[in-house]
C-alpha cells in the first residue's frame, strides 16, 4: 500500500512483526477501552498491532510539513469538485461548495503552501474556469429547452 504526497508515493508497512513497539501509555489505553479484556488473545494482538501502526502513521505524519499535508488536501478538494463536475448530470451546486472550500484555503494561506502553492493555484483556476464553462453550457440548454 502507498501514500501520496506531492513529493511522491511513499510505501506504507501494512505487515506487522508481532512484535509492535507499544509503549506503556499505549498499553494502558487499550486496557481502558470497553471490551478489549473480552477479545481473545490474537484479537487483543491484532488491536495492539493495529494501535502500532497507527502510532507509527502519526509519527510519520508529524515529520510531514503541514503544507505539504494541506496540499494533498487541497488536491482531493479538487477532485471532489472535479467528479461533481464530470458527472453525467453535472452537479454544480455540490461542485460550487468544494471549489469555494478550495478557494478559501487557498486565500487564507497566500505564501505559506511552500513548493506547491503554484500549482494548487493553476489547479483552482482550472477547476473555476470548467465550472463556469459547463454552467453557461447548462444554462444555455435550459435557455433552449421548448
Amino acid at each position: 500500500m502507498s501514500l501520496w504526497t506531492p513529493d511522491g508515493e511513499h510505501e506504507v508497512n501494512t505487515e506487522t512483526n508481532g512484535d509492535p513497539d507499544l509503549s506503556v501509555d499505549n498499553e494502558n489505553e487499550l486496557n481502558e477501552i470497553p471490551g478489549f479484556d473480552d477479545l481473545t488473545p490474537e484479537q487483543q494482538e491484532q488491536a495492539r498491532a493495529m494501535a502500532a501502526e497507527l502510532a507509527a502513521a502519526r509519527e510519520r505524519l508529524s515529520q510531514t510539513p503541514a503544507a505539504e499535508v494541506i496540499a494533498n488536501h487541497v488536491m482531493g478538494i479538487y477532485e471532489l469538485a472535479a467528479i461533481h463536475l464530470s458527472s453525467d448530470v453535472p452537479n454544480l451546486s455540490e461542485a460550487k461548495v468544494a471549489i469555494d472550500a478550495m478557494s478559501g484555503i487557498v486565500a487564507s494561506l497566500v505564501g505559506r503552501l511552500g513548493e506547491n502553492e503554484n500549482v494548487i493555484k493553476d489547479a483552482l483556476q482550472q477547476i473555476q474556469m470548467a465550472y463556469v464553462q459547463i454552467t453557461d453550457s447548462s444554462n444555455q440548454m435550459q435557455s433552449e429547452e421548448p
